[in-house]
């Protein structure tokens, strides 16, 4: 759900990873956050926060063959 908001953004999400006990997510969580991964990390008991500020580029498009095109290009 996105919020409106007058800050040095114009739109603010909030995502939640949610997934098993003892696959990583915290790990991930970490992995996107600040560029760190241990593998000796301890299990999470409750919430773990972590902020980042993300530029998000949009193309709509209806033609599935140049979505396929710019999804290959753009994921390379």
């Amino acid at each position: 759900m996105a919020h409106r908001v007058d800050h040095e953004y114009d739109y603010l999400f909030n995502i939640f990873l949610a997934g098993n006990s003892g696959v990583g997510n915290p790990n991930i969580l970490s992995r996107f956050t600040r560029n760190e991964f241990s593998l000796d990390s301890k299990s999470t008991i409750g919430v773990e926060l972590a902020t980042k500020t993300v530029q998000i580029e949009l193309y709509p498009t209806s033609d599935l063959y140049r979505m396929e095109i710019l999804c290959a290009y753009t994921l390379r």
